[in-house]
């Protein structure tokens, strides 16, 4: 709903109607800056007013009065009055112990009451652009901030530091509303957001208000598959209508990549003579930077992909490994249908790291393969790039093997896998990529000539 205008009395906010969704705001005739704040559950009574310092406008702050239900109109009139006389000399009216926030930042009160929205945008410059982040790790942050938390953008964090409950009873709705993950990575991104200004803000409480929160039980989502259920997931793999989207959740199984990391390889990212893919950016920043180790089956299917990219999408294959007709020009949603394939995504991480297990992959081994972390004081003396050659593509490709041992008879039995991945597809699909160029090296060479 859109935001009203009318006399504020006991009566007429009684009366307002209750919007389905979201919230909308009551403001009142009589005193400018004194509205209330009416959402499905709660009727708010709240202020806004504009902090100045030096006789130009700081920044724009809201306070909370109290509850509707626990207020009476005049009585929250009365308050805001006092609220709003107090903004107007640039003092935040639940500073901490009774003090002005100059007084308790020596005169730098527009710093003190930076608003949520004015720490978000520090945040998103100082922190996630400037260390690398990827879009997709920027992109939800900010839809936490600017959907989830967007009647608090113009709140300081002061006033949510003071109100721990006001956080508490956000993540208990967002629970309601959108999920317990959603709620608890919501509340992640404002407790980091908080620490981050608290490093150039020192009159911040030192209590999070993230804090008060009682977090939502989180389990790891085991959807991974064994070596006994690859045959059939095979079978619907084969069955994809379209062939990039195939070879791509193929080459995600194969590998044990992030999809996102992906979804955005280039043909030059490719190798032949190192028999490696580069990854410049993926979850962590340019700094996580690897290279995946290829074995036979990734080559053959890395082959496969630049051969129906070329036929498919002719003006986007140059760029991207995986195109497609999307705005990116790149494969945007690795999404399907889970009566057509029923694993895909983080499902094929979680495969890769259990069929490397019975492949014999030692922990240490897998974690480098998937580009984990790695704990422990030995784990700085490991020089990644140098075991990417020889034993981390030993270890892939004896992954890789496990893989298609699973399938049996199949690749003699069953007519989709043999059309798409038998023995003389294979053959077929490298005389047909060997046309032009003849060779590998040749391929390399026209994929650095169109980058």
């Amino acid at each position: 709903m859109t935001d009203i205008r009318i006399a504020l009395s006991d009566k007429a906010i009684a009366q307002l109607p209750t919007p389905e969704n979201g919230w909308y705001l009551a403001r009142d005739t009589e005193l400018k800056g004194f509205f209330v704040v009416v959402a499905k559950r709660k009727r708010t009574f709240t202020v806004q007013g504009d902090l100045r310092q030096r006789g130009k406008r700081a920044s724009s702050i809201r306070v909370s009065i109290g509850n509707a239900s626990e207020l009476t109109t005049r009585r929250a009139r009365t308050i805001a009055k006092e609220y709003l006389a107090q903004i107007s000399k640039g003092h935040h009216p639940k500073a901490t112990h009774g003090k002005a926030e100059q007084a308790d930042t020596g005169g730098n009160s527009a710093v003190a009451v930076a608003t949520l929205k004015q720490a978000w945008q520090r945040y998103l410059e100082a922190h996630l652009i400037r260390k690398g982040r990827s879009e997709k790790t920027i992109s939800g942050y900010r839809d936490h901030v600017e959907r989830l938390f967007s009647e608090w953008l113009d709140t300081p964090l002061l006033a949510l530091a003071n109100d721990p409950a006001r956080v508490a009873e956000k993540h208990d709705q967002l629970t309601r509303e959108n999920g317990p993950y959603m709620a608890n990575s919501s509340m992640r991104t404002l407790r980091a957001i908080y620490n981050h200004a608290r490093k150039t803000n020192r009159s911040l409480p030192r209590d999070n208000p993230a804090d008060a929160v009682d977090w939502n039980q989180e389990e790891r989502r085991n959807t991974g598959m064994g070596t006994g259920d690859l045959k059939g997931w095979f079978l619907e793999l084969a069955n994809l209508d379209n062939p990039i989207r195939r070879e791509f959740h193929l080459f995600t199984l194969l590998c044990g990549s992030r999809p996102t990391a992906l979804q955005q390889a280039r043909p030059e990212h490719i190798n032949f003579r190192r028999r490696t893919l580069h990854i410049p950016k993926p979850k962590g920043g340019s700094k996580r930077a690897f290279d995946i180790p290829l074995s036979r089956e990734m080559i053959l299917s890395l082959i496969r992909v630049l051969r129906f990219g070329r036929q498919m999408h002719p003006s986007q294959a140059p760029k991207w490994l995986f195109p497609a007709e999307s705005a990116s020009g790149h494969l945007a949603e690795t999404k399907e249908d889970r009566d057509i394939l029923s694993k895909w995504g983080n499902d094929l991480r979680q495969t890769f790291r259990t069929i490397a297990t019975a492949a014999g992959v030692s922990e240490f081994d897998a974690k480098l393969l998937m580009n984990h972390s790695i704990v422990g004081v030995n784990a700085g003396y490991v020089t990644r790039h140098k075991l990417v050659e020889d034993h981390l593509r030993s270890q892939q490709q004896a992954i890789s093997t496990v893989v298609f041992s699973a399938l049996g008879k199949s690749l003699t039995g069953e007519e989709a896998l043999i059309d798409w991945l038998g023995h003389g597809a294979n053959r077929r699909a490298i005389t047909q990529f060997r046309l032009e160029p003849t060779t590998l090296a040749e391929e390399q060479e026209r994929i650095r000539q169109a980058a």
